[in-house]
């Protein structure tokens, strides 16, 4: 009776497995520092710093795809849970960002929308009519927005949403697109192809 052998050869920063004469795997020593790595690496290519936090996932079975040219709509309704604080649905696109960016893929300026309506309208408010309507001293919101138009979202906000929260349009803050109604851009926007991520 034939006697195999199993046999560990180390090939370069890994073990190879060797049985019966064939390879058949190679181990890598360094492959848990490497996704460690990986996982830093992710969290320096932040890009909204400062807000969207993502953690590692080294071994993920989906990642972003470089070649997918990704333009997704952010369907924005929810307000936040103290008006002092930044919208959790809106710090969402930034964590989108972020994710994205993790793995080098960069949407194109105005590949990424945020609409803005219902109960989450008052966000896009100046820092002063904020404070003044939500007895704030600003609007939390200010910094984020700030942060996503210099990554290249398209922020904009439903003007039938405005009418119904009592909002001018001299109190937007500058930098936010009024469109039409929500409706109207969120059936546009997926018509041409933009994906929809709800709140």
């Amino acid at each position: 009776m034939a006697t195999s052998h199993v046999l560990l050869r180390r090939v370069g920063h890994g073990v190879m497995l060797v049985f019966g004469g064939v390879a058949m795997t190679t181990i890598g020593t360094g492959g848990l520092a490497a996704q460690a790595a990986r996982g830093e690496d992710a969290a320096a290519k932040s890009v909204v710093a400062g807000f969207g936090s993502v953690r590692p996932v080294p071994n993920a079975e989906e990642r972003p795809d470089p070649r997918l040219r990704y333009r997704v709509v952010f369907n924005i309704t929810k307000a936040a849970s103290a008006p002092d604080r930044p919208n959790p649905s809106l710090d969402k696109v930034a964590r989108f960002l972020n994710l994205l960016g993790g793995d080098n893929v960069r949407p194109a300026k105005g590949d990424v929308v945020a609409i803005i309506h219902g109960p989450a309208t008052p966000l896009i408010l100046t820092d002063s009519a904020y404070a003044a309507r939500m007895k704030t001293a600003g609007n939390p919101n200010t910094p984020l927005v700030a942060a996503l138009r210099q990554a290249g979202v398209s922020i904009r906000v439903c003007g039938q949403a405005m009418v119904a929260h009592d909002i001018a349009p001299e109190q937007v803050a500058s930098g936010i697109a009024v469109d039409v109604s929500a409706l109207t851009t969120l059936a546009n926007l997926q018509l041409r192809g933009y994906a929809l991520i709800p709140d």
